[in-house]
Order: structure tokens, then C-alpha cells, then sequence
């Protein structure tokens, strides 16, 4: 079985320039079902009519952008809208093998900070308020900092989007994949690392039989302008990632 390849976007709203969220899932070449390349897409997103949402769970800062900063806060999952009615009014994805380019999105990643994406089994279903509680979760993509020279840069900083892959051995059924970004800029002092999170529902087809791991469930304090003598490199939050 081939891996999936999945492409998250990301939106900002122009007020609030500096912050952003995750609002489209491309899934087979296609965002909120409709060919990002077609002209048919052009027509919608022209005419505001193109819907976000519809694989990834609204969140709560779908207006404001504002990031979660209190990693003890219930909405540190995926900071839906409406933890019971959110879940329920999102569509749910099945993802297939493509090689479409990655998607493209209207703004970037402005902060300086720390990518990735878990995933965990959703129990009893994608769609329910309940699926991914406690420590479900597993890493399936990172793009870290880089220290060297005693500086260090951030690959994901004014990135429009990214795509990473679904591990081929993971088992059918249906999952919620969750991006997080990790904006280090002001993490110098403690609860200043702001927290960027979406869920999208997706329904793994043809899986294979790994065990995913380890599991996870889902504080950062670093000051990213001065590194103590003796700094061999940022500390990756989390697990490792599962290749499968």
C-alpha cells in the first residue's frame, strides 16, 4: 500500500496579521472537495463561496487567531468552536495517494516555532465530542528548530504550507490528525509559548497492521535569542515520530 499525503494550509485573517490558523485539509489533490487548480475553485473562492471547516474542526479562534497558551486547558486537543457540536458537524475524510503539488495558502506561518502533527485512533468515531481522550496520541510529522553555530533558525517560519505523510502500516479506521504549531518567539518566560492547533477527521482506508507509538497526550519555556553556554539544540516536545 502506497502512503497518503496529506497538505495542511494555512489562514490568517488580515487584522490579526501575526497569528493563524489551519482551516483547509487538502485530501486527494482537492480542498473542502473542490481541485484547488480548477477553474470551478476560482469562481467559489471569487465569490466567497468556498467553505473552510469541512474536514477540520472549527476552532475556537476562527475569528480572532489567538493561540492557546495554557497547555492544562481542555481546549489544548484541538480547541474546537464547541467541544460537543463541533465534532459532529465536520465532515470526515478518507485520504488516497496523490501527487498533486502542495497546497498553497494566502499567508504564513509569521512566528518562529516548532511543527507537527500526531494522529490518534478515534473512539467510537472521528465525528464524536469524545474520540482521542487521554493518551492516544502519536507523532507522525516534526519540523524542529535547527541550532548551529550557536543560532538557531526555524524551517517552518513563513511557510504556507506543508505536506507530510500518513505511515503506510497504520491500520484502517478512522483517526483525527492534529496539526500544532509551537510559536517560541515570546517562550522565554513561563506560558509564553503560544500554541496553534486544529483537527482535521480523516477515515484511513487499506491500512496496514503496525502497533502506532508511543502514545501521547497532548509547556514550553525556551528563549530563542540566548542560549546558555554548554546549548547542543532544541529539545523536541513530545514523542518520536512513528515512521510505521
Amino acid at each position: 500500500m502506497k502512503a497518503f499525503l496529506v497538505a495542511l494550509a494555512t489562514v490568517a485573517m488580515p487584522l490579526v496579521a501575526a497569528h493563524y490558523t489551519f482551516p483547509d485539509f487538502l485530501v486527494n489533490g482537492t480542498t473542502t472537495g473542490v481541485s484547488r487548480f480548477s477553474t470551478l475553485y476560482t469562481f467559489l473562492l471569487i465569490h466567497k463561496i468556498l467553505q473552510d471547516w469541512l474536514f477540520i474542526r472549527e476552532t475556537a479562534n476562527h475569528y480572532s487567531n489567538a493561540p492557546v497558551t495554557n497547555v492544562n486547558d481542555p481546549e489544548f486537543r484541538c480547541y474546537e468552536l464547541d467541544l460537543q457540536n463541533t465534532a459532529g458537524a465536520t465532515q470526515t475524510a478518507t485520504p488516497t495517494y496523490f501527487n498533486n503539488p502542495p497546497l498553497s495558502a494566502s499567508t504564513t506561518l509569521y512566528h518562529p516555532g516548532y511543527l507537527d502533527v500526531y494522529m490518534s485512533k478515534a473512539s467510537p468515531a472521528a465525528n464524536s465530542p469524545s474520540a482521542a481522550t487521554g493518551e492516544t496520541w502519536f507523532k507522525v510529522y516534526e519540523n524542529p528548530p535547527i541550532f548551529q553555530n550557536g543560532a538557531m533558525t526555524f524551517p517552518s517560519e513563513n511557510i504556507q504550507s506543508f505536506t507530510f505523510t500518513i505511515p503506510k502500516s497504520l491500520p484502517s479506521g478512522q483517526y483525527l490528525i492534529r496539526v500544532e504549531h509551537i510559536a517560541l518567539h515570546a517562550a522565554s518566560t513561563y506560558g509564553g509559548a503560544q500554541f496553534y492547533i486544529s483537527c482535521a477527521q480523516v477515515n484511513v482506508v487499506n491500512g496496514g497492521s503496525g502497533t502506532p507509538g508511543p502514545l501521547y497526550e497532548p509547556g514550553i519555556l525556551l528563549n530563542i535569542y540566548s542560549f546558555p553556554s554548554g546549548y547542543a539544540g532544541y529539545p523536541s516536545p513530545g514523542p518520536a515520530v512513528w515512521h510505521g
